[in-house]
């Protein structure tokens, strides 16, 4: 059997995990280190992050501050500001990152795939032309060709330059 280095995986690995009553998506409504928990845009009511354990490179998710898994529970201004950050995000991850294509959407529920239950977010998972190979089918693997450092320091101005700016602006 071969092996793929994926060292950075340990972090996640060894890094304490949730226990009853912890939501990660709800520890975003505080700041503070914003570069260190990867969050790109915060407005109001929601942000942008990019995600730790990406399916590809770039993969972002769109999150409220709220804990629901209900996008119907949530205010209006909240699923308006929800969608067009969605729609901000995806331009960026087309722009900077020459994304060739995007899978945006919310899995909600276990039975949908949620990863995290009990707090909704949007995924939008950028794509290339021939991004996925043998690796995920005969190895269970994906090789990821970038480090999520330098993915976030060439989004991070684009979101800065957003309405409400960055974390970092």
């Amino acid at each position: 059997m071969k092996a793929l280095w994926a060292p950075w995986r340990m972090e996640y690995i060894a890094a304490p995990k949730p226990r009853g009553g912890e939501c990660l998506l709800c520890a975003l409504q505080t700041t503070g280190d914003e570069r260190s928990r990867l969050i790109l845009w915060r407005g109001p009511s929601a942000c942008c992050i990019l995600n730790r354990y990406p399916y590809n490179p770039g993969h972002l998710m769109v999150s409220p501050y709220a804990h629901t898994d209900q996008l119907a529970a949530l205010p209006a201004a909240t699923q308006q500001e929800l969608i067009w950050m969605l729609g901000e995000a995806s331009a960026i991850a087309l722009r900077v990152l020459r994304a060739e294509g995007l899978n945006c959407g919310m899995n909600i529920g276990r039975t949908a795939g949620a990863g995290i239950v009990d707090h909704l977010h949007f995924h939008i998972v950028p794509r290339w032309n021939g991004d996925t190979n043998f690796l995920p089918v005969l190895a269970d693997t994906k090789a990821m060709p970038q480090y999520l450092d330098e993915t976030y320091r060439a989004l991070a101005p684009d979101f800065a330059a957003l309405p409400g700016g960055g974390p970092n602006a």
